[in-house]
This record gives C-alpha cells, structure tokens and sequence, in this order.
C-alpha cells in the first residue's frame, strides 16, 4: 500500500496537468471570435433576466424576508446536527436519524487538508 506522502505528491503533480491544460483551453476560448460573440449576447440576456427577477422580487418583499430568515434558520440547524452527531459519535453512541417517510440517514464524515501556517 502507497504512503499519504506518495499518493499526496501524485495529486499535486496531476492538479499541475489540469492546471495547464486548462490554461491552454482558456485561451483557445479567448481567441475564439463566435465564441465571445455568443458570450456577449449570454451577458445581456442574463442582464434582462435578472433585471425582470428583481422587479418580481420587489413584488414579493414580505414573501423574501421569509424566505431568507428560513434559509437561516435551516442552515443553524443544519451546524447544530452536524456538531450533536459528530459528538455523538465521538461518544461511541450510534447516530441514525429517520424521516418523515420512514427513510434512514446515517452520518457521513469528510476529511479535507488545509495548508499549515
């Protein structure tokens, strides 16, 4: 079985490929004149779409403020399951939760790294 520092350095090197490839196809796409021609008129569709969103929008401001107090609501709720099951399990306890529909969840754990310093 490979080492963390092997298969860590594997990464770095295949990340570089990636890098310079994609590199190479941003500037294809750059140099392409339908290309930017069609992203040009993308840009002011997208421009008027928004700008008829937002005149929707305004129409529901009542019906927004909600919506976002609920979003924030889901979303510390979200952090305070996270942090009871991580301590749960940390205790040895089992952690499954079930929804209305009778499914079962099981918690799911993700390791990242981050540069040091």
């Amino acid at each position: 079985m490979p080492d963390i520092q092997e298969v860590f350095s594997r990464i770095q090197t295949k990340k570089k490929e990636k890098k310079k490839i994609k590199s190479s196809l941003r500037d294809a796409f750059a140099t392409s004149k339908p290309l930017q021609d069609l992203l040009d008129e993308l840009r002011r569709m997208k421009d008027k779409k928004k700008g008829l969103e937002n005149e929707i929008k305004a129409q529901f401001e009542s019906e927004m403020a909600e919506m976002e107090k609920i979003e924030s609501d889901v979303k510390s709720d979200n952090e305070l399951l996270n942090d009871l099951a991580l301590n749960s399990l940390i205790k040895g306890e089992p952690v499954e939760i079930t929804d209305e529909n009778d499914t079962k969840y099981e918690p799911v754990l993700n390791v990242k790294f981050r540069k040091m310093g």
